[in-house]
């Protein structure tokens, strides 16, 4: 697969939209982070929708503040937001002062597979890019990139890659103590690198046997 071209980068118009189609329609899409002039990144595999309204899991429901602010910009726009002295990473959606957004829980990797094992301290695949704050560090993305546009960014953005999610689930979102039976997480079924439980697949995922030597070939 070969790194996409700026054409290829996903319209504003992409994010204007409710946060639950958003998160759905980003499964298959490719998120890459330029980190030693070269960039690294992979598909999306997982997200969660947070909502703008009557959701009390959602960042934007203590309103807005220092902290949230980037989650009420222009759709597009990244909301990074600390975590265990790590970070996550959401696409912010629908227009500007409304404060939803889809958080990218984790992606298949495909380019750049030794900067990631680099900079998340272990060649284990199983533990690079599944689960949100492992995904910022695996692509070295920090509170310095929060409010960066994902549209015209020249160091993060998500392109199309030409594939679209068929075999998609639907469930809870992970790790919340607030709306807790909201379906807003989605995943594509029998994919390894989804976080969370395995229960949740229809399909049993298996570990690509591959993988290491593609993206190790396009590095």
């Amino acid at each position: 697969m070969k790194i996409p071209s700026s054409q290829d980068r996903l319209p504003r118009s992409f994010y204007d939209r409710d946060p639950a189609q958003v998160a759905r329609e980003l499964l298959r899409m490719l998120l890459l982070r330029k980190t030693r002039g070269k960039w690294i990144g992979g598909q999306i595999v997982e997200t969660e929708a947070y909502l703008s309204n009557g959701d009390a899991a959602s960042h934007s429901a203590r309103g807005r503040t220092a902290g949230n602010a980037s989650m009420f910009g222009p759709p597009g726009t990244l909301y990074v937001y600390p975590i265990h002295a790590k970070y996550c990473l959401n696409a912010v959606t629908q227009s500007s002062g409304t404060g939803s957004a889809v958080l990218i829980r984790a992606i298949e990797p495909i380019w750049g597979l030794p900067a990631m094992q680099r900079q998340r301290g272990t060649n284990e695949l199983s533990r690079l890019t599944r689960g949100p704050a492992m995904l910022c560090q695996a692509l070295s993305v920090d509170r310095s990139l929060d409010l960066s546009d994902l549209v015209n960014s020249s160091n993060v953005g998500i392109f199309q890659s030409g594939q679209t999610a068929t075999r998609i689930c639907r469930t809870a979102r992970i790790g919340v103590t607030k709306a807790q039976k909201r379906k807003l997480r989605f995943f594509i079924d029998g994919n390894w690198y989804v976080s969370g439980r395995r229960r949740d697949h229809r399909t049993r995922p298996t570990r690509p046997v591959n993988t290491a030597i593609f993206c190790h070939k396009l590095v």
